[in-house]
């Protein structure tokens, strides 16, 4: 399968060698340099034979809070997240972990592309980039495989395309199942994206093929 991906689509050719892939983060506020990174999915994506795009693999994890890392109230309620919940605080690592198992994830799927670096994808993608860059920062991590400041905003594309600009309204107008019941967590919102951004790429490629 993977032969036929890379013979008949070869995702290095359609955005200049970059890999798009979708992440999102849940945290503790707004402020990337003091807030904490509670939970970070990263969403794979390729093509198949027929050049659409669609969802290849995932990775979630749960983050414990960096040393000194601000928990704003506000920021808590409305995730619902628990940082002390005796099963999260089992399954939670540190920011290093986590960004080095999201990494060679990544790594390892530009390699099976044949692309020169990842592009994040994210709905709000300013947000999710400032605190995976913060965080690769604190943790002195040297190979970042994603591009340092460009990105695709789903928001921008979802805008373009079905006139919605919030998630939840963009996936319903795009056609897509929506549960509010699953949002805020960083694997649903995360998949939600990535279906989103496909959405938009495959009604573009089909218009450019029509």
């Amino acid at each position: 399968m993977k032969n036929d991906i890379l013979a008949n689509a070869p995702v290095a050719e359609r955005f200049r060698g970059y890999l798009p892939v979708v992440i999102d983060v849940e945290t503790g506020g707004f402020n990337a340099n003091t807030d904490a990174l509670l939970e970070i999915s990263a969403v794979m994506l390729s093509i198949n034979a027929h050049g659409s795009w669609f969802i290849d693999e995932a990775i979630t994890r749960y983050i414990n809070p960096f040393k000194g890392a601000n928990l704003d109230k506000a920021a808590m309620e409305f995730t619902g997240i628990d940082p002390e919940h005796p099963f999260r605080k089992q399954i939670s690592v540190s920011e290093k972990e986590a960004l080095q198992d999201v990494f060679k994830l990544v790594r390892q799927k530009m390699k099976d592309h044949g692309c020169k670096r990842a592009i994040l994808v994210g709905h709000n993608a300013a947000f999710d980039m400032g605190f995976l860059n913060a965080a690769v920062a604190r943790t002195d991590i040297k190979r970042n495989p994603f591009h340092p400041f460009s990105t695709f905003d789903t928001v921008t594309l979802a805008g373009l395309a079905y006139g919605q600009t919030v998630l939840s309204r963009s996936v319903e107008a795009a056609g897509l199942s929506w549960n509010s019941s699953e949002a805020h967590s960083a694997i649903y919102d995360a998949q939600k994206t990535a279906e989103l951004f496909c959405s938009v790429v495959n009604i573009w490629n089909g218009k450019q093929k029509g």
